[in-house]
């Protein structure tokens, strides 16, 4: 039986109960969208018109997960990289994102909503400009 608590997935079973805290679905979902080629990382939002991107410690930082009792829905926020096709980049990363999720954690991902915050221009894993206009 699910039910909801506080900002967790709730569910008891024969042995006990299992809780899984929303920002543990933050970090599966912002591990899975910089697993796919052409992501730079994941933004922070906009700060003075420049996307603040966020190191591998801040994935949480850059996803926004509503968990229900047994669905889950995502806005995710990154920077890709220059160059690539972003309707692509960014489908792959809602499937990504989505098989990463149902698979650890068994809760049906309703949607994951994909905002291109910037595009990183850097080499070697530097960004020299995520300017947004």
């Amino acid at each position: 039986m699910d039910k909801r608590e506080g900002n967790e997935k709730f569910e008891n079973n024969d042995v006990g109960s299992i809780r899984i805290a929303d920002e543990v679905v933050g970090i599966i979902a912002g591990m899975a969208a910089t697993e796919v080629s052409g992501v730079a990382g994941m933004s922070a939002g906009l700060v003075g018109g420049i996307a603040e991107m966020l190191g591998k410690k801040n994935l949480a930082k850059g996803v926004k997960v509503e968990v229900g009792e047994r669905e889950a829905a995502v806005d995710l926020y990154i920077i890709v990289e220059y160059g690539v096709r972003i309707p692509d980049i960014a489908l792959r990363v809602q499937e990504n994102v989505k098989r990463g999720i149902e698979s650890m954690t068994g809760l049906d991902v309703v949607e994951v909503n994909v905002h291109v915050q910037g595009v990183g221009f850097g080499q070697d894993g530097k960004e020299e400009d995520l300017r947004v206009r």
